[in-house]
């Protein structure tokens, strides 16, 4: 009688580790596409983000461009001046002492 109960306690084991070994597989894929869900969802988010950013900076640089021009055509010895000591700051960074 003792091996009875010897025998069918490695099978309740086995069972129990084939059950748990069910669940922890199950566990692994659903995390797997929970993660697999954050990274698409990131990097549409980033994709939006960096086409935003694009816009914003052309955006930017076009009205940079028109102050720019119109300062140069409204003010052209103010311009040249201004120039003229952005060029000269310049050339001392570059001059030792």
């Amino acid at each position: 009688m003792a091996q009875t109960q010897t025998a069918t306690k490695p099978s309740d084991f086995n069972r129990a580790f084939r059950d748990a070994k069910k669940e922890v597989s199950g566990v692994a894929d659903t995390f797997s596409e929970a993660a697999q869900d954050v990274y698409e969802q990131a990097r549409d988010s980033a994709a939006d983000v960096v086409g935003s950013a694009n816009a914003a900076a052309r955006k930017t640089a076009g009205s940079f461009e028109r102050a720019v021009r119109n300062t140069i055509e409204t003010q052209p010895y103010i311009a040249a001046a201004v120039a003229l000591a952005i060029g000269w700051m310049l050339g001392r960074m570059h001059r030792p002492l």
